[in-house]
């Protein structure tokens, strides 16, 4: 009995002093909250407010980064999408500059085949600059997709989803337009065939440049009264560049030897002789050597190719000019300046070796996409500067 009567007595004893620690505890914790009710109402509404800001300051710190990485690999997708492009432009010069464009004579199959199952062994000659030409635009009608339905889903502004979209309708005709030149055997289609893949380079490179954060918090302190023209010479280069490409289209597709197989002369003179009597001449010469005759309207269409090419280079450098008075402290457009001037030296040599070279396929593509970056500039020009005057 007396152990049990022990083991009460600690019980007890436990609970007493269990009893005393929560009482304490109690008394402790209203003593804290009547102090912390005598705060004066706006220490309180700062501590709220403290707190609040806080919550936000952790929220923010755990979703942007998700957001930015989303940003970042979405940007980056619009490059791929672009470089692809260039890609498929090259892809297209090469197979007109070999004339191969009917290696293959049906569309949308190949020889019968399904596009996408034509056997690898197959791919010999012409087959295989045409086949890869259509797989490789294939490639990028499905990259234009995927662009569109992201833009669409993680882009908050308007204009650009309906770019967007927009760009899916052009790779939606510039597939069909590939397909006809196949089927209706015109070189009319084929001109527009090249005419809009350019353009449609274009669009996704004004998609990446809108989607950039130098573009949108694009910030420029200059005189806008001296800035204005440089927004107009943009606008004119590029509108000349675009028929630049366009003349060079129409030249290529006609899918016959040089009209002039000199340069900077044209058979020999600055302004070339298309009398009745000079082009007999000119032909009787081509026919002993086994070229394609040529007339007038090629020899004009070639002469107004190296004349729109010197005006292009004058508005290069007339951009460069104004923006380096107008806008000295406009790092983006300085940068783009000097580039547009230094693929234009390219691009010049490039179209002097495609002459000389009696329009060797290598270099005749080589001049296709310098010229296809020469309008990549000249849209990126016109969008900074057309950002700075809206300022």
């Amino acid at each position: 009995m007396r152990p049990r009567r022990r083991n009460a007595r600690l019980a007890n004893r436990r609970s007493v002093r269990h009893q005393g620690l929560f009482r304490r505890r109690a008394r402790r914790s209203s003593k804290l909250q009547r102090n912390r009710n005598k705060f004066p109402l706006s220490l309180r509404k700062l501590r709220a407010a403290s707190n609040s800001a806080l919550a936000n300051v952790a929220e923010r710190s755990t979703s942007t980064p998700t957001r930015r990485g989303d940003s970042r690999w979405l940007n980056r997708f619009i490059w791929f999408t672009a470089a692809a492009t260039l890609f498929l432009i090259c892809s297209g010069g090469m197979v007109t500059s070999k004339n191969v464009g009917l290696a293959v004579p049906d569309w949308p199959t190949t020889f019968g085949y399904n596009m996408f199952l034509f056997p690898v062994s197959k791919w010999i000659g012409g087959v295989l600059f045409e086949h890869t030409h259509r797989l490789i635009a294939s490639t990028v009608g499905f990259l234009t997709l995927i662009l569109a339905a992201c833009l669409w889903r993680d882009e908050e502004r308007s204009f650009v989803k309906i770019l967007g979209l927009l760009a899916v309708v052009g790779v939606i005709l510039q597939g069909i337009l590939g397909g006809l030149r196949v089927t209706m055997l015109r070189d009319q289609i084929g001109i527009l065939h090249a005419c809009l893949a350019q353009a449609f380079l274009a669009l996704i490179v004004f998609i990446g440049i809108v989607r950039t954060n130098t573009w949108r918090n694009f910030a420029a302190t200059v005189d806008l009264t001296r800035f204005r023209p440089i927004k107009t010479i943009a606008i004119v280069t590029t509108i000349a560049i675009y028929a630049q490409l366009a003349l060079g289209a129409t030249m290529r597709h006609q899918h016959k030897d040089l009209a002039i197989f000199d340069f900077p002369t044209a058979n020999g003179q600055w302004i070339p002789d298309t009398s009745d009597a000079a082009l007999a001449k000119i032909n009787s010469w081509r026919d002993a050597r086994a070229y394609s005759n040529v007339d007038a309207f090629q020899i004009w269409l070639q002469m107004i190719h190296r004349f729109v090419a010197g005006l292009i280079g004058l508005g290069v450098i007339w951009f460069a000019v104004r923006t380096s008075k107008a806008a000295r402290d406009v790092l983006v457009l300085r940068r783009l300046s000097i580039l547009w001037v230094g693929f234009f030296i390219l691009q010049f040599g490039l179209g002097a070796c495609t002459i000389w070279s009696n329009k060797a396929a290598d270099i005749a593509t080589a001049h296709v996409a310098v010229g296809a970056l020469m309008l990549c500039f000249g849209v990126s020009a016109w969008s900074f500067s057309s950002r700075v005057v809206s300022q």
